[in-house]
């Protein structure tokens, strides 16, 4: 099985596409920037774009991973939707399948979240709603990390409501948006189990 994930840090982050490989057994290629859209991933004058486009018209992958940049999905909407439509147009041709990885609010109660103007659950309903509306459109699978990730916070603000445990677990870097390593390996988990269950059967 060979799988390519398209994103950006949000993807490669404690070395995610490994992470991937050694849960799924497959062979995993990734073509990541930091801060990239998916937009710049089929703009052929963007050596990510020029090298996607060159993998997805010469070589055979099984799952095509795309992650879009934190806000984009809701901040830049139309956006989001072409860049979805144009990729899975893309995969598709190829034979493979799109998988769509649905990304996490800002860490609750962060400057970086009071920016969006959004609460922590608006934002990850907002996600939700952007990524769902896309994978219907155009056929995709959805890996829901954003959803795991707001089940792990509620789960550990529950258990620990002071702040004063350590041994809690922070899904986070200190800047409040990155993945910390659990927050990766939880990533990873929820597109593998995607995946696997599509192979199953149980999936689209």
């Amino acid at each position: 099985m060979r799988i390519l994930m398209l994103g950006n840090s949000f993807t490669y982050f404690h070395g995610m596409p490994r992470l991937l490989a050694a849960l799924t057994g497959a062979e995993v290629a990734s073509h990541t920037r930091g801060g990239a859209n998916l937009g710049e991933q089929y703009n052929p004058e963007t050596e990510m774009g020029a090298r996607t486009l060159r993998a997805l018209a010469e070589e055979k992958w099984d799952y095509v991973v795309l992650q879009e940049q934190s806000a984009g999905p809701f901040a830049n909407a139309k956006a989001f939707r072409e860049h979805v439509t144009e990729l899975c147009r893309l995969i598709r041709a190829n034979g493979a399948v799109p998988v769509l990885y649905l990304t996490w609010a800002y860490r609750e109660g962060s400057e970086k979240l009071a920016k969006t103007g959004l609460s922590y659950a608006e934002m990850k309903q907002a996600l939700s709603d952007a990524y769902h509306a896309a994978a219907a459109e155009n056929g995709a699978l959805i890996a829901d990390v954003g959803d795991a990730f707001f089940r792990v916070t509620a789960e550990m603000k529950a258990y620990d409501p002071d702040g004063t445990r350590s041994d809690t677990v922070d899904l986070y870097v200190p800047d409040d948006y990155h993945p910390s390593a659990a927050g990766s390996i939880l990533a990873a988990s929820v597109i593998a189990k995607t995946i696997e269950n599509h192979r199953a059967g149980l999936g689209k």
